[in-house]
């Protein structure tokens, strides 16, 4: 029963709905007291989740979210002033990705729902024009955002995932020899999120304008900045609607567009495809219903902040924040470089890339726990490990502090070879390597139970990493022993060499 505080048998105190209201101060106080160990995005601690632009541009997004706070994009005749900002952020975008007078789309609430949807457009739109396919099929590189896995678990489409080729951009010779008859789309990224490449976009353009099939080109994270970029003069692969046979696009305005959290967008290259992303249900008794995207209900303060955004910044503003991040980047890039064991994967066409250890006996997960403990929030990737960054102007100003925390974490896992096997080291090397990739999957199945089920219990990583909760310590000793053989081969090839 709603407001029965009795105690359930768990030893801490459930939570229950509140008999009496708090003071406003109070309930904002508790809040901000709860933040006090969250990822410290504001002293450019982190490199990845809030891409932030200090105190004064928060401020201003707050406000122009504010004049919208309460208004729904459920229903444009409600709201026309809103449907307004909507189509003007559509139309912005459009003009700066080179579409033309054909070129629509919608506003979403993130880079996730842009990308589904359209891979379930595509899902309807061959529906409509190839019935006879039966068991479709979304054709990708390794590299492409596990969005549109999520996409194809959630649409009955097959997702086709094709490696990578040693300069980690999609492989266009074997994208092609996947390619089937029950294939509804193909993807490119622009760049990826792993590595910051662009994928050869002109290339699969030609082969998908061939084949009949659509392509959609995934400029979620660099919608807002590669057309900066290149505008600079850097060397950027053409990616956008300019190369045919591009038929959609996505762009987050709320990453490098510097807008507020809740704003993506999803452009189609022709009104024939953009009409199959519409959801249209006539017999309900509430009335006729119509949604443009995934949501009823949309926030209409993050429409206005991404519209406020845009117009703030203008393209000289976009130029110069490009210009400080590709700056900052290479500081970033040369730093790392000079470490002895450490690379830097790829030819990054942007702010976005990852390094990885060149040593086997040089854990990179050891390293990533060396900077966690001197107050970095480290995101690390697997298959090959690294090390992930994604800089911001923001980053201008620790540069020299990473570079040289990152210099005394290789020290201090050199020096202790253990400190691979120790800690969320440990957790991070088994997830990575163990073979049984289903068991992987469980165990994280129970920590996403721990997370979202009763009590919101937060995980014990110390314990997992020692194989006592989420990941077995079955799993633990093929990690340790797999170490163990690189070492051994490792000084043997010290030996031979």
């Amino acid at each position: 029963m709603i407001g029965d505080e009795r105690q359930s048998d768990d030893p801490s105190p459930g939570i229950v709905f509140p008999k009496a209201g708090m003071e406003p101060e109070s309930v904002l106080e508790q809040m901000a007291g709860w933040g006090a160990e969250d990822a410290d995005y504001r002293e450019a601690r982190t490199f990845s989740l809030v891409y932030y632009l200090g105190e004064e541009h928060t401020e201003f997004l707050k406000r122009a979210y504010a004049q919208y706070f309460s208004e729904n994009a459920l229903n444009p005749m409600a709201f026309k002033s809103l449907k307004r900002l909507e189509s003007e952020v559509v139309a912005m975008t459009a003009s700066l990705l080179h579409g033309d007078g054909q070129t629509g789309g919608t506003m979403t609430s993130g880079g996730t729902e842009s990308c589904m949807l359209a891979v379930k457009t595509c899902r309807d739109f061959a529906r409509a024009k190839r019935p006879w396919v039966r068991r479709p099929e979304l054709l990708m590189p390794d590299s492409a955002h596990v969005a549109f896995e999520k996409a194809a678990h959630y649409f009955g489409v097959k997702a086709v995932r094709v490696p990578v080729g040693s300069d980690l951009r999609a492989n266009v010779r074997l994208m092609k020899k996947r390619m089937s008859r029950n294939t509804i789309l193909m993807v490119a990224s622009a760049p990826s999120y792993p590595h910051g490449v662009v994928d050869p976009v002109e290339e699969l353009g030609q082969l998908a304008k061939r084949r009949g099939v659509p392509l959609h080109v995934d400029a979620c994270l660099g919608g807002f900045l590669l057309p900066f970029v290149e505008r600079l003069g850097h060397s950027v692969p053409a990616f956008d609607f300019r190369c045919p046979g591009v038929t959609s696009m996505s762009a987050d305005v709320h990453k490098y567009g510097w807008a507020a959290k809740g704003a993506s967008v999803v452009l189609y290259a022709q009104p024939e495809m953009l009409k199959h992303q519409f959801f249209v249900y006539e017999n309900w008794p509430g009335g006729l219903f119509a949604s443009p995207a995934m949501l009823g209900t949309r926030p209409g303060g993050a429409i206005a902040a991404a519209w406020a955004a845009i117009r703030l910044l203008g393209e000289e503003g976009y130029l110069e924040h490009a210009r400080t991040i590709m700056e900052t980047a290479q500081r970033f890039r040369d730093g790392i470089s000079n470490i002895p064991s450490l690379q830097v994967m790829g030819k990054p066409h942007m702010g976005v890339f990852a390094y990885r250890s060149t040593d086997p006996e040089l854990s990179i997960y050891a390293v990533a726990d060396g900077l966690e403990a001197r107050g970095w929030h480290v995101d690390r990737q697997h298959r090959p490990e690294c090390i992930h960054l994604m800089i911001t102007p923001w980053h201008k100003e620790v540069v020299d502090s990473y570079v040289a925390d990152l210099r005394h974490s290789v020290d201090a896992a050199r020096r202790d070879e253990l400190l691979g096997l120790q800690g969320t080291a440990a957790m991070y090397g088994m997830i990575s390597r163990i073979p049984l990739r289903r068991l992987v999957k469980k165990q994280v199945l129970e920590m996403m139970l721990e997370l979202y089920g009763p009590g919101g219990k937060q995980p014990d990583l110390a314990a997992a990493a020692q194989g006592e909760d989420l990941l077995s310590r079955a799993g633990l000793a093929f990690l340790r022993l797999s170490a163990r053989l690189r070492s051994a081969l490792g000084r043997r090839n010290g030996e031979s060499g």
